[in-house]
């Protein structure tokens, strides 16, 4: 029996197999990756490596085994029919009979165009019959702290989600719930609502910059529109643009705010605050 991780090459599943090595023997662990040259540190400490492609189902073909325990990272290539893509690996794990096959979708109350694939992959997962663990992951604070650039440089945190609040965590957070399901009992058949345990606002988030940096930083409310706009004109595809500025949309109604206090309650200590969070991108 393994426990298998997909996408363990990304930043969530790297940070799931590091703390699985914490916690299980290194041959119990296999990492699924498209490049082995970029999971070469895994497979020097003992983890098995496997070679798969979310866009080649032949690869899944005979990767799971009975009894595994799996997380299927969701995919990050929007444009590639992310729903077939895990539903290749649904019905990899089906055939082989796995134990458990946990999912890292998004949050139950999301409405935003982002969630469209994780419902559909929801409803695939739930018709295989298969054991099943929704992780429903909130948003991640690195999805702002790692691009501290621009904020630093214009003195301003632009986003389109008025005073709309956030329940974040980092991606450690996150993964220490995914490794709780895949190394504990009691799992199958679960939802789980992720996010952290105090919900901010990006006046707050501003605020918290500040106040660390010791440079004046605003928070500028923009609509959509304009928030598309602008990601477009920094590069961004204009389709994840209109995801991410669809994203702000819902924060702004309130939709990525969690009340369960599943994470804490499944990683057995506080997710992330902003304070930490601010702190750990300032230093880095």
């Amino acid at each position: 029996m393994s426990i298998v991780v997909t996408g363990a090459t990304g930043h969530l599943g790297r940070n799931v197999v590091e703390q699985l090595l914490e916690k299980v023997p290194a041959e119990q662990i296999t990492a699924v990756v498209r490049d082995e040259q970029k999971a070469a540190d895994f497979a020097a400490r003992g983890v098995k490596l496997a070679v798969a492609d979310y866009n080649a189902p032949e690869t899944f073909g005979s990767l799971f085994g009975a009894g595994d325990k799996v997380l299927l990272i969701s995919g990050n290539e929007f444009d590639k029919g992310r729903v077939q893509q895990h539903k290749v690996v649904i019905d990899a794990a089906g055939a082989a009979g796995v134990a458990l096959l946990a999912y890292t979708s998004a949050p139950g109350a999301l409405k935003a165009a982002l969630a469209d694939d994780h419902r559909a992959t929801e409803e695939v997962l739930l018709a295989s019959g298969l054991p099943y663990t929704l992780l429903r992951n909130g948003w991640y604070f690195e999805n702002y702290t790692e691009n501290l650039a621009p904020v630093l440089e214009h003195g301003a945190v632009v986003q389109a989600a008025g005073d709309g609040r956030i329940s974040a965590a980092s991606r450690a957070d996150y993964a220490a719930a995914a490794v709780a399901v895949l190394t504990g009992a009691g799992h199958e058949n679960k939802i789980y609502e992720l996010g952290g345990d105090e919900p901010f606002g990006f006046a707050e988030y501003a605020a918290e910059l500040s106040r660390q940096t010791g440079r004046e930083i605003a928070y500028t409310p923009v609509t959509p529109e304009a928030l598309t706009g602008i990601l477009t004109g920094a590069g961004l595809p204009a389709p994840l643009a209109e995801i991410l500025a669809g994203v702000d949309a819902s924060v702004e109604k309130g939709e990525l705010v969690v009340t369960t206090g599943d994470l804490a309650r499944l990683t057995g200590r506080p997710p992330q605050r902003l304070t930490e969070a601010v702190a750990a991108a300032v230093k880095g």
